[in-house]
């Protein structure tokens, strides 16, 4: 079953390629979506796949690229978004 989750990354994750990170565990974990630099220093973005690989794309995300210190990973359940391929990174 594919899932879709947006979420929300707080700590020191901007200025430490948390972003290009990100986009490099989406592929290797099969997801889609997006990632961007948010308001208050925090990161966001939507990620879609399996329930499986989301649970393995947010292991990473927990804990970041080596310079990151991540406080806080929020997440919520949205809606699937058909037909998209890849995952990008937004400005």
């Amino acid at each position: 079953m594919v899932q879709r989750i947006a979420f929300r990354v707080h700590g020191s994750v901007q200025g430490v390629s948390y972003r290009y990170f990100t986009r490099k565990r989406a592929a290797e974990c099969s997801i889609t979506g997006w990632v961007r630099n948010a308001s208050g220093g925090t990161v966001q973005g939507e990620a879609q796949g399996s329930e499986d690989s989301l649970t393995s794309f947010f292991g990473y995300l927990e804990r970041g690229p080596s310079m990151a210190v991540v406080e806080k990973l929020e997440r919520e359940e949205i809606e699937v978004v058909k037909g998209e391929k890849g995952f990008q990174i937004r400005v």
